[in-house]
């Protein structure tokens, strides 16, 4: 995910918003928000939704969104799904599109074993996440969490759905297949009216976003 969003970001020249990164600058930047995230995450505590909804509204009203952003990680649960829905909406934005990356879990956590097998023949330190039954864990959360969000976009007809399991040149690709229908245009593309300098209007993984 973290890959394909990074080459959404360089072909169509907008920036890749993850919700931990945003986290991490509102905090940095003491916005008001940033503070209250700050005093929950002190306390232990998970950051709620109403907060990484407000800190998702500020940051995509800053100037280097002006073109578009890749949401990477966000929406994970209906109900931010639903808040998105009416943020873009109160700002005059749309979905260009969301990326769903399809991928065989099976598979997942047999490549997983089989690299971390692999690390410890080389002497390799592992991460936290290099683990099978991490993994498992995550897979629950995501069916649990995140997957109602595919119904949720397809039956608003903006879900793009990519094989996931391909190499990294193939799903981009596809991901750029995927979006050749929407208004949303790599940068080599766009042909802005003379004088300008930039292409006008907004565009938005997960989401793509225009006026």
């Amino acid at each position: 995910k973290g890959t394909q969003a990074a080459w959404i970001k360089e072909t169509y020249g907008i920036p890749q918003l993850s919700t931990g990164e945003m986290l991490r600058e509102a905090v940095a930047k003491g916005t008001e928000v940033g503070r209250q995230a700050r005093s929950i995450m002190d306390a232990g505590k998970l950051v709620s939704d109403e907060i990484i909804n407000r800190i998702v509204a500020e940051r995509i009203d800053e100037p280097d969104c002006v073109n578009g952003f890749i949401l990477d990680g966000y929406p994970r649960t209906l109900p931010q799904a639903e808040a998105l829905d009416r943020m873009l909406d109160e700002k005059g934005l749309r979905l260009d599109g969301v990326v769903a990356l399809e991928v065989d879990s099976d598979i997942l956590v047999r490549r997983i074993a089989s690299r971390v097998e692999e690390m410890r023949a080389r002497g390799e330190p592992l991460r936290p996440d290099d683990n099978p039954e991490v993994l498992k864990q995550r897979l629950a959360a995501y069916q649990a969490q995140t997957a109602p969000l595919v119904d949720y976009y397809r039956s608003k007809g903006a879900l793009r759905a990519v094989d996931g399991m391909a190499s990294i040149s193939d799903v981009a690709a596809a991901i750029g297949r995927a979006l050749a229908d929407t208004a949303f245009r790599p940068v080599q593309d766009r042909k802005p009216a003379a004088g300008a300098h930039k292409p006008a209007g907004r565009a938005q993984k997960a989401a793509t976003g225009r006026k």
